[in-house]
């Protein structure tokens, strides 16, 4: 062989780097594989001895796509065109064309180097990848939908709560307002350990240490139910706590997602107690209880921080279905929810034990014969009946005299104690039916449709209002009938008159500067139409310059008597004269002193003013003349004794009493109104035993209303009685003339009888308390035509129009004629024994009674008054 081998040739093209990669070959004994379609010219070239040449260099990615197809299979070409040593390399395990093994997948699925089915076959590596891969997956969403995730506002619904309305001795008496659910939120401080250790036994063992959510629990629940045991919740009470207060009820995979990830959130933010209110306050245990100071209530009629053990044992079993649970509840056989309820009551204190929240002693010492059996379901504590009325009352007078806006008291939460008497409610509203169901007959007598009765008793010493009539039932008539009304109140307003004549005196008819306090035996002239006359002794003319003739109820002449007589017998002309000597602006303050309201309620000052034109409510009524019962201590009257909410007291009533008269002006008030009780128009209301009692009947003009007013040293109360269509548009008073087979009503008639019955009834066991003795007061004084000389004169002129104090005020807008009645009502005992009556003006008062000779005179009363105060803000 030569020593000077020849160079093979040149690649074409090739230069510096194809020179220098042909070296490389040589040096390194290697040669390119040929491709497939050089196969044919390099086994040409190797039988006729000629060298093949090599072929052009194509780049790194056609080495790697040889290299991939000689993996997949195996190239003969190579192995022809290689020697021995190279060929046996190239030929192993699809290595590629440039020697290089192939490169592996990340995901080696379907298997490489698997034939048939075993290539689907997932290795162990896959499936420990894939299932570790899932885990990060979920973690790391749910790490996303946390920090994305926020805890919700509590809903409306969940907060809203029933306000509770107690009477005057703690007992509850109606749980209304604050929307629909029966709910009453209470502290933890309030809820039992007792009730607190059977729920989380029963529902969340681990609720004290978990994260609000027990996967755990979850999967034990259903395992549980699957097997056919005992019956757990899957869910943690903080998810239940989260149902209830931020979410629907619905059921469905969304919110059951956003309940988890919302109660891991409230389960790391808010504190475990707190969470275990929210739950027992919100959730709903049956007979229309929800939370768990009114299942309390519904179930044993305690409050919650009263409960049991085995009550509270109890109470935990009704979360987990209160219709499954309640004894009283029947289902599809009689004894079925006795059984189960007693059987999961027992099961909640062996959990209790099991837990460790109940001794085993203590466990040991509840028997089976123990199960505290609930009582059977009563009516809903409602607003029907006089319930309405009181809780108006009560809510009118929380906005008027606390900082409690209506928008808050309807949103609820608030425990109110009223004033309000359970056995004296009860008595009046006894007495009130009573009465009317014996003498009204509407299907029988057209007249005796739309007859309405108002009443309230007030405690003179302190002020509270025991009881009222508001109507017949607060559900069908909607107008409170103890507040205001409109109705005049008639000759019940006399006394103010009085009082005002001996606390502020007449005037002077030439210095009205200088004033006399009168004598209840001051003389003035009682006969019918008597000519009014101004202080002064002129003539009274109204704005057409006609003058003012009074009459008396049957027109009766009544002659020369003293205010006590008039008083007793309810005539009119000498009170009507009385107003205008003591000026009917002094009467009006002297009347709000006593706790009249100076309101609408309150008449114009127009003569007649002193009958009683104006109309406060039976409420305000009664306090008035709780005032004459307190000796002229005046205390406005009232509804609320407190308010608290939550535990917090937010409102507790301030005693205010104030000196409206001296004692000595109320005492012989007293003893004035007493002599009507005794022996005139009020003796229908005397109370037996020698009880002593006070008061004054009241009858409006065209017999539109009636009244009662009166009072005991201890207990002032007013009865009013009218006719008004409630369902009209436009209502209007109507006549009550043949109501209850009587020509006319008096306030001796019906008003009065409620009157005495109720008060025989709410008087029982108390004290026999004397009024005390009234001692002389004033001047006996003589008003025109009835000085101690002359005969009175009787004038004989027909009464003008309504008289008016303003030029242009309508004659007939605000004062009575006369009535055109002379009858007895069967009650008036006095008008009865002497055939007199007393008749009121048109829009204006009268009463029966009369005796038809009076005394000329008559010895003095005693003189001891008071009056009482104006109001303070009382909504009635």
């Amino acid at each position: 062989m030569s020593e000077h081998r020849r160079k093979p040739p040149q690649p074409q093209g090739g230069g510096r780097a194809a020179a220098r990669r042909a070296a490389q070959q040589q040096s390194s004994g290697r040669r390119a594989a040929p491709s497939r379609g050089s196969s044919r010219a390099s086994a040409s070239a190797a039988a006729s001895g000629v060298p093949e040449p090599e072929p052009p260099y194509q780049g790194r990615a056609a080495a790697r796509r040889a290299a991939q197809r000689g993996g997949r299979r195996r190239a003969p070409e190579a192995a022809a065109a290689g020697g021995a040593g190279r060929g046996g390399r190239r030929s192993g395990g699809g290595a590629g064309g440039d020697g290089r093994p192939p490169k592996k997948r990340f995901i080696d699925y379907p298997r490489a180097g698997k034939d048939g089915a075993r290539r689907w076959v997932p290795s162990w590596r896959l499936v420990l990848g894939s299932c570790l891969g899932f885990i990060a997956l979920v973690l790391g969403l749910s790490g996303i939908a946390l920090a994305y995730v926020d805890v919700p506002d509590a809903q409306k619904l969940a907060k809203v709560q029933k306000n509770v309305y107690y009477w005057s001795d703690n007992k509850p008496m109606v749980v209304a307002g604050g929307g629909e659910l029966n709910r009453q939120i209470v502290p933890i401080s309030q809820i039992p350990k007792s009730m607190q250790n059977a729920v989380i036994s029963a529902e969340n063992a681990s609720f004290e240490t978990d994260s609000g959510v027990d996967p755990m629990g979850i999967a034990r629940a259903v395992v549980k139910m699957a097997m056919g045991g005992e019956t757990q919740s899957g869910s943690t009470i903080t998810q239940q706590y989260v149902k209830n207060t931020y979410l629907n009820q619905e059921q469905t995979l969304k919110r059951k997602i956003t309940e988890l990830f919302i109660s891991i959130k409230v389960g790391a933010s808010e504190p475990k107690p707190k969470i275990l209110a929210g739950y027992l306050n919100t959730a709903y245990y049956g007979r229309g209880a929800y939370g768990i100071q009114a299942a309390s209530r519904a179930y044993y009629n305690k409050d919650s921080e009263d409960l049991t053990t085995s009550q509270s044992a109890f109470l935990s079993s009704l979360l987990n279905g209160p219709n499954l649970y309640d004894p009283f509840v029947t289902t599809e056989s009689k004894n079925a929810n006795y059984k189960r309820a007693k059987a999961r009551w027992s099961w909640t204190l062996d959990r209790e034990v099991q837990v460790g929240r109940l001794s085993k002693a203590a466990r040991a010492k509840i028997t089976d014969d123990d199960f505290p059996m609930p009582r059977p379901p009563k009516k809903a504590m409602d607003l029907r009946g006089q319930k309405g009325y009181l809780v108006d009352l009560a809510n009118n007078y929380i906005t008027a005299n606390t900082e409690i806006s209506d928008a808050e008291l309807k949103q609820g939460g608030y425990a109110i104690h009223t004033t309000f008497d359970r056995k004296k409610m009860g008595e009046l509203t006894k007495a009130v039916e009573n009465v009317s169901k014996k003498a009204l007959k509407p299907e029988q007598r057209a007249v005796d449709k739309y007859v309405q009765f108002g009443g309230a008793s007030v405690e003179p010493k302190t002020g509270k209002i025991v009881a009222i009539y508001g109507g017949k039932d607060a559900t069908e008539h909607y107008t409170n009938n103890a507040d205001y009304t409109g109705v005049q109140v008639g000759s019940t307003f006399k006394p103010f008159v009085l009082a005002a004549a001996m606390d502020k005196g007449v005037r002077d008819p030439d210095n009205p500067a200088v004033r006399t306090p009168v004598s209840p035996s001051s003389m003035y002239n009682g006969n019918n139409k008597v000519r009014l006359l101004n202080y002064d002794g002129t003539v009274w003319h109204d704005r057409d310059g006609k003058e003012w003739h009074q009459a008396n109820d049957g027109n009766e002449d009544k002659g020369r008597v003293s205010l006590r007589t008039a008083m007793q017998y309810s005539v009119n002309t000498p009170y009507i004269q009385l107003g205008m000597d003591v000026g009917t602006d002094v009467v009006k303050q002297e009347a709000i002193a006593a706790g009249l309201r100076d309101d609408n309620s309150m008449a114009r000052t127009t003569p007649t003013f002193s009958l009683g034109t104006s109309a406060p409510s039976a409420i305000r009524l009664a306090g008035a003349y709780a005032t004459f019962a307190a000796s002229g201590e005046q205390t406005d009257p009232y509804s609320v004794e407190s308010v608290s909410k939550d535990g917090t007291n937010l409102y507790k009533h301030p005693t205010k009493t104030k000196t409206a008269f001296d004692p000595n002006v109320a005492n012989n008030v007293t003893d004035v109104l007493k002599n009507v009780v005794e022996k005139g128009t009020g003796t229908a209301a005397k109370l037996p035993d020698g009880r002593e009692a006070a008061g004054k009947t009241g009858t409006t003009d065209d017999n539109k209303s009636a009244w009662f007013a009166g009072y005991t040293k201890q207990l002032a109360t007013t009865i009013g009685m009218w006719r008004v269509n409630d369902q009209a548009k436009s209502q209007r008073f109507l006549k009550m003339y043949g109501v209850g087979g009587e020509e006319k009503i008096h306030g001796a008639s019906f008003p009065s009888q409620i009157w005495r019955d109720y008060m025989m009834q709410a008087m029982q066991g108390e004290p026999m308390e004397a009024f005390p003795p009234p001692q002389p007061i004033g001047k006996v004084v003589y008003g025109e035509s009835a000085s101690p000389k002359p005969t009175p004169t009787k004038t004989e002129e027909k009464p003008t129009e309504e008289p008016s104090e303003e030029p242009s005020e309508s004659p007939s807008e605000s004062s009575p004629s006369p009535s055109a009645s002379d009858t007895c009502s069967p009650w008036d005992l006095g008008c009865k024994d002497s055939g007199g009556q007393d008749g009121g003006p048109t829009g204006g008062p009268g009463d029966p009674g009369g005796e038809t000779s009076p005394p000329a005179t008559e010895p003095p009363g005693g003189d001891d008054g008071g009056f009482f105060g104006g109001p303070d803000g009382f909504k009635n």
